[in-house]
């Protein structure tokens, strides 16, 4: 499995991919939708457990955990409430191997794995194999990642493979740029030597979400102010990538001071708000994006197609910005290519992990 962080099939549109057309023409390709909130730390894990938020319960890149106090990056397993592919295929004897570019996901998804490795932090031996890794806000780390796979598959022998790249391509460069088409050129390349390197293997690949322009920025805890309502608003996307995002993302959860019970005059406060298309209470967003409902806000805000959210007091709007979070980014593309793959079904991107538990790490029989 090979999930491309950001790849909004945009990119797929406007960029040459011949070896991925290849795949797809002699696979198959359709587009499915990710999970909100659109952001990395919820479709990877997603996808590595086939489950939704309310199960595995990883809702957002950061969270305000208000029972115990404080603020935390849900970059742990600790984090995770639901079994993962890994952990399954360890559970029947199988060999797993993660490779990721930013070492935050290889601590949140590897327990389990047979090997792990990540871009920031690489053992020596893939170093010697493969190479120094590029700084992770580069084009060329991504390719790394897939090198870094094959290398890894050339000395040792695994059932099942994830490998994940980060999204600081997409987050500076919209698919018609000439950079986008070397990124995507450099992926392109990388995944047909894994193919070449591997014919008899089954290739699932696709996003954890899309990516949009953005071009206004919102504090909502400053429109419920002059409403007299006190409230915190806690980012969604923060992660400690900010080149990326500056933590500005299409989507936030509220918490209302006091944890009030009846948050409908704030409701009615910021579903006025220019820029927000919908506000919904935590039983709401619960219900509709199958969160788990104690590691969310009190409200969820989503935004327009070109807004995002964020304090100004703690970060400048930047001149030029593309994020995600919202429910604009959750286009994403899904190819398969290898025997026996069917993706006719397929809705959503965690689908493709649904896939990999049902029907490969099934056990003996």
């Amino acid at each position: 499995m090979i999930m491309i962080d950001g790849l909004d099939p945009e990119y797929l549109s406007v960029c040459p991919a011949p070896r991925l057309e290849e795949l797809a023409r002699s696979g198959s390709r359709l587009n499915v939708r990710g999970l909100m909130p659109s952001v990395t730390n919820v479709n990877n894990v997603s996808l590595v457990t086939g489950s939704y938020p309310e199960n595995h319960g990883i809702t957002s890149n950061y969270w305000l955990d208000r029972d115990r106090g404080g603020e935390h990056y849900m970059e742990s397993a600790e984090y995770i409430k639901s079994e993962t592919m890994f952990q399954r295929a360890d559970s029947l004897g199988m060999r797993s191997l993660l490779v990721t570019a930013k070492d935050k996901l290889r601590r949140l998804l590897s327990t389990g794995t047979t090997v792990s490795v990540s871009s920031e932090q690489p053992p020596s031996w893939v170093v010697d194999g493969v190479g120094t890794p590029p700084e992770i806000y580069s084009l060329e780390v991504n390719r790394w990642v897939l090198d870094a796979g094959l290398f890894i598959l050339s000395q040792q022998d695994f059932d099942l493979v994830y490998l994940t790249t980060t999204d600081y391509a997409m987050h500076s460069y919209a698919p018609d740029e000439p950079e986008s088409a070397r990124h995507i050129a450099l992926l392109d390349e990388g995944i047909g030597m894994l193919v070449d390197a591997f014919p008899d293997a089954r290739f699932l690949i696709t996003a954890d979400h899309g990516m949009s322009s953005k071009t206004r920025m919102l504090h909502l805890p400053d429109s419920l102010a002059r409403a007299g309502i006190k409230a915190r608003a806690i980012p969604i996307i923060k992660d400690q990538y900010t080149v990326h995002h500056s933590n500005l993302g299409g989507c936030i959860y509220i918490h209302l001071d006091g944890r009030s019970d009846n948050p409908e005059a704030a409701l009615e406060v910021l579903r006025n708000v220019d820029g927000v298309e919908e506000a919904l209470s935590r039983e709401e967003a619960a219900r509709r994006f199958k969160l788990m409902p104690e590691r969310i806000g009190d409200i969820m805000a989503l935004g327009a197609h070109n807004m995002v959210f964020g304090d100004p007091s703690e970060v400048d709007f930047p001149s030029r910005l593309r994020s995600h979070g919202s429910t604009y980014e959750l286009d994403v593309p899904v190819i398969a290519y290898g025997h026996d793959l069917d993706i006719a079904n397929f809705t959503e991107n965690r689908s493709l992990g649904q896939y990999v538990i049902d029907h490969v790490l099934t056990g003996p029989g």
